[in-house]
């Protein structure tokens, strides 16, 4: 299998991102080559200072980057050689069979759609971000790509997560629920409502892979055991962006709180290790990225913060999604269902 890796994409660009393939590279015999998209001249300098020797990694020119304070859309039009495009590119023409980035998400997933085109069935593909919980990890769907979704394309993200959720992360039975501000079937908005007449009708016909659970809350990311928590774009992202920054300041606050007298402090060291569990299970490195299902090929969305263990993690989860061929299954699922083009009124 080969990857491309946008190698100027996120904030410790390019040296996290050549730090993370050289370290997949030491670990994964089976991965072809890792296509590092930059000016090459820059990348060889870094991957000098990294000490990234390995043969499979391979450098291919791109002379602009997409900064991530642009507007995603606009700069794909303008920046047609940027390390971006250039890695979906490398996708389209079939040198490369997945895509990681950790730059501007506007632009990953306007170049995914652009160039790679949506698999068959698919209105608007969408972001699915793992949220650690109680009994594993929960994926929000979407958390950005589509802001201003439809009915019909959170039906189909609710077939492509609970296909990702059985396929790669082995839920023999994805747990399906519909972000709302209550579980009671009268609460939501006319989008959740008119959601949920569309997922019901599916079950019904008997033609849904997963169980649906109904409408759930905030709470329910953490504390029931869910699969994927269906929301358009808009609420997804500031969930998403809540919780991390929620995390943070306990993180904190914590610290805080422990230095301030001696006895606290020897608590702490006490508590080391259940602290640095909690913390790895929460941290975003070990996920790596998130899954934009919907387009015809495995595209990997990584934190922009990345670090060199996210990076390698994102890299290890496209080499995943492509073991397990999730995009044929999901186009399998997907065959079955005829989405309507227009909310369905309740």
């Amino acid at each position: 299998m080969n990857i491309a890796l946008d190698a100027m994409g996120g904030d410790h660009a390019p040296l996290v991102n050549l730090e993370g393939a050289r370290d997949l590279l030491a670990e994964d015999s089976e991965i072809e080559s890792i296509i590092l998209t930059g000016p090459v001249e820059q990348l060889k300098k870094a991957a000098q200072e990294c000490g990234l020797t390995d043969p499979r990694a391979i450098f291919v020119e791109a002379p602009e980057v997409v900064g991530m304070e642009e507007s995603g859309a606009k700069a794909l039009r303008r920046k047609k050689n940027s390390s971006i495009s250039i890695a979906a590119d490398l996708v389209k023409k079939g040198d490369a069979q997945a895509l990681v980035s950790a730059g501007n998400t506007g632009a990953a997933v306007a170049a995914a759609t652009v160039k790679l085109r949506l698999l068959k069935g698919v209105q608007r593909a969408g972001i699915a971000s793992p949220m650690p919980n109680e009994f594993g990890v929960c994926n929000l769907l979407d958390s950005g790509a589509n802001p201003e979704a439809k009915p019909s394309h959170l039906l189909a993200y609710a077939i492509m997560g609970s296909v990702y959720a059985r396929e790669v992360l082995k839920v023999a039975d994805p747990q399906v629920g519909v972000m709302s501000n209550g579980e009671e079937e009268e609460k939501g908005t006319t989008f959740t409502k008119e959601t949920m007449v569309l997922l019901k009708h599916l079950v019904a016909r008997g033609h849904a892979p997963f169980t649906l659970r109904g409408n759930v809350e905030g709470h329910d990311l953490f504390q029931t055991p869910l699969d994927v928590c269906l929301c358009d774009g808009f609420t997804g992202n500031i969930v998403l962006k809540s919780c991390e920054a929620t995390a943070k300041a306990m993180s904190k606050w914590m610290k805080e709180e422990f230095k301030k007298n001696p006895v606290r402090i020897a608590g702490a060291l006490l508590g080391k290790g259940a602290f640095k569990a909690v913390k790895d299970r929460t941290n975003y490195e070990s996920y790596g990225g998130s899954p934009l299902l919907g387009v015809n090929g495995v595209v990997i969305i990584a934190h922009g913060g990345s670090s060199a263990l996210a990076i390698k993690n994102a890299l290890k989860m496209a080499a995943k999604a492509l073991k397990h061929e999730v995009n044929p299954k999901i186009e399998e699922a997907l065959a079955k269902v005829s989405l309507p083009a227009e909310p369905v009124a309740g």
